[in-house]
Parts: C-alpha cells; structure tokens; sequence
C-alpha cells in the first residue's frame, strides 16, 4: 500500500509520523515543490531578523525520515489524476498511490490590484517569498503592508528590523478587527506606533505604481494619496490553496471538502490543515482551520482515515497564540467581538491587558496582551464551564509569569470586584 502526502507542512507531516506508527509496512511519500524538508513557518521572521539559522526552523533532524522510511519527493504536483491514481509532477514521472492525503496549506489573497504583479509585491508565507524579501529590501528606503493581522505585522516587524520605514494600510476600523475587540486592537496601535511605524486605519489600497523599470515605485491609496516605496507587502488574509485540486474531481467550496474524519467524497483520498474544509451539519458554518494546532490535529486524524480507521476530528478548545513586537498574545475558548460580555482590565502604560469573556455567569474565553496564561489552567476552567467568580477566585493559578513580577492577575482582579460593587 503506497500512501502520497501532497504538501510538508505541519499537516503532512504530523499524518506520514502517525501513519507510519499505524502501519509500519506501507510506503509513505512527501511531495512537495518548496522544501525537502519541513519547516516551521511561524519561524520564518526568527531566520530573517538573524534570531535563528535555517538548520533551526527545522523541527526534526534531516535523518528522522530515513529512519522512519518516509520518502520525501521534492517536486512540484501540477495536476492529480485520480483514473490512473498518479500525481501528475513537473520534473519526474507521474508517482502512483493507492491513497492520498492533500495538505497543500494555504496562500495569501489578492484582489486584481493594478500592479499587484510587480517586482517588490509580495505576501509572507514560505521560503520562496522570504528569499524574494532579502532581494526586495536591497531596492527599498520604505516598505507599505497592507492589510491588518499576525502576517502583517510580523513582516512589519522583519522590515523594521532593517531600517526600513513601514506604512500599514488597514482597511478596518482597527487592526485585525475581525478577531480582536476594540481594546486589545488599541494595544496593537499603540504598539505599532510607539516603535515608530505609520498606521492608517480605513486606507484601502487602490493601486500599486511602476517605477519604470518594472519594480514597485509607490502605493496609491483609494483617497488618491500616493505613499512612494519598494516594497508592497500583501497581508490581506490567506484562502486554501486549492490550485491543483481544481478540476480534478474532488469536491471543493471555500477548501477541500471534507468530512468529520476528513474524507472526500472520492474513495482513499483526504485532506488535512489549511486547505481542507470540514463539512458541519445542519445549518452551521462548514469550519476553515488554519492555525498550527489543529493543522496538526487535522494531520493525526487524517492518517487514521488512511490506515482504515477513521476517527472524527475534533478541535477541542480553540487556542491561539503569538509574538510580535513586545507583545504576547494568547486566545482561549469563544472571543467574538460583541458576542458576549466581559470583564476587561488594562494596564496604565497600555501594554498589557486581561479580558474574561462570559455567558451566563460562566467562562467561555480568554484573551491575554502581554500576559502568559497556563494553558492547562485555562483549558480546564472552559471545559468545566466554570463561574466567573470561580475563576476570579482562582486567577493567579493561571499566572505563567515570573512570581516577583508585578502581578497583572491581581491588579485585573481587584478592577473586575471594585467594578462589580
């Protein structure tokens, strides 16, 4: 039985590791067209700030995958044929499966801006767009990023690390408005513009100009303002990267198509992480995940489903976390802006914040600026459905930080009572 995983991201990996744990007799190939080997993404701005070397970004040693017996193909896929079972490559012969995982991942949106297709535009998302950066910001006095989210600013701070001016331009009202509260994005802003970048909150980006040798010269903004730069950085939200499942045969919507144990509807073949999108029941909104976790989760479950014995895929509760310039962010259980209500706190220097998102007395989410929670801690006060006062009680067992520091828990703690009074 030949087993071929389209894509080295943490998805594909994660589901040749626990196949080969399941069936230590079947072959099992890794194709992929930009690495032979995998490599942490969330890395990447670490290897160009010079914080870390490529060898690394590389969570295992080269030699872990001879010795699991898992072949990696460094080729690219233009086209899956599922009649004769074979991928279709652009350099070797076609590679037969008998089964098939698809964990292409995803890829940066773009919306047919004129001269999106010039040299210095770029997005932020695998070692070829970082290679293409190191040339980009040899032609480069100021960089605009456009679009507000975790890509957009950490390629905001990878330009910054340069010397190079950064100008973001933020379609919403906030930056990364869909996902954070009005008060955790005023951190972000006050953050932004304290390691001195320019931010422009509702500036669309309408146009990007030809210096006249091909190469990026200047942004045009819909209000007709004209921001001269070398590089245009294109953060704008990433979507499944479905290029080689189109017109296959497999069912695709906003990604694969899949269900609960992450099967297609075309017999042996699945899909897993960023591209693959889970089907709910009913009326509910079919589920898109496209953090490091549930790639990995979504890998795991997919190669069960390989070896014949499916299981369902389930997220758990919903985490998230990241660095980016002096801040920590962590995310637990449901924060939805204006969903429900909550007990929020922020310090006096605007740094650091605390927010306890609840529904009927009970804890639903968490969101932490520049505070570590334990996750432990806060996964099982979700998962008990505790009260508020339960976990206002309780708070400082969440604390990761240092136990000298100054105490954010109980500061957070004594607003959220003196305010309940």
């Amino acid at each position: 039985m030949h087993i071929a995983i389209l894509g080295n991201g943490v998805a594909g990996v994660s589901a040749a590791l626990r196949l080969r744990e399941l069936r230590p007799d079947w072959r099992i190939t890794i194709v992929s067209g930009e690495s032979t080997y995998h490599y942490s993404r969330p890395a990447l701005m670490y290897l160009f700030m010079g914080h870390m070397r490529y060898a690394d970004v590389k969570p295992f040693p080269d030699s872990l995958w001879s010795d699991r017996r898992i072949e990696l193909l460094r080729d690219w896929v233009t086209a899956i044929d599922l009649e004769r079972r074979e991928l279709v490559l652009r350099r070797g012969t076609p590679l037969h499966f008998d089964k098939l995982l698809i964990a292409t991942g995803s890829k940066p949106n773009l919306f047919d801006w004129p001269g999106q297709d010039l040299a210095g535009v770029q997005g932020l998302w695998g070692l070829f767009d970082l290679k293409r950066l190191e040339e980009n910001v040899l032609h480069a006095a100021r960089a605009v990023i456009v679009g507000g989210g975790l890509i957009g600013i950490e390629l905001g701070e990878m330009l910054h690390s340069r010397g190079i001016d950064v100008t973001f331009l933020v379609r919403e009202r906030s930056y990364w408005g869909s996902v954070l509260p009005p008060e955790e994005s005023e951190i972000i802003h006050g953050r932004i513009r304290a390691h001195g970048m320019d931010l422009r909150l509702e500036t669309e980006l309408a146009s990007i100009e030809d210096r006249g040798d091909g190469r990026v010269g200047a942004a045009v903004t819909k209000a007709g303002e004209r921001i001269e730069c070398g590089v245009v950085g294109v953060t704008a939200g990433v979507s499944p990267n479905l290029d080689v499942v189109r017109g296959s045969g497999i069912a695709v919507g906003r990604g694969v198509l899949v269900d609960r144990t992450l099967a297609t509807d075309v017999d042996g073949v699945f899909a897993a992480g960023d591209c693959a999108e889970v089907r709910a029941p009913g009326d509910e909104r079919n589920l898109v995940h496209q953090v490091w976790y549930t790639g990995k989760m979504q890998g795991e479950t997919a190669a069960h489903g390989l070896a014949g014995e499916p299981r369902a895929y389930d997220a758990g509760i919903w985490f998230n976390s990241a660095k980016f310039l002096d801040v920590e962010f962590q995310t637990y259980g449901r924060v939805v802006p204006g969903e429900h209500e909550s007990l929020f706190w922020r310090d006096a220097a605007g740094k650091r914040s605390i927010r306890i998102v609840h529904a009927d007395g009970r804890v639903v989410g968490f969101n932490l600026m520049g505070v570590r929670w334990r996750h432990a801690v806060c996964e099982r006060w979700l998962a008990e459905r505790a009260t508020v006062e339960h976990v206002l009680d309780r708070i400082e067992d969440a604390a990761f930080d240092a136990e000298l520091s100054d105490s954010a828990e109980r500061a957070a703690s004594a607003s959220f009572r003196s305010a309940a009074r």
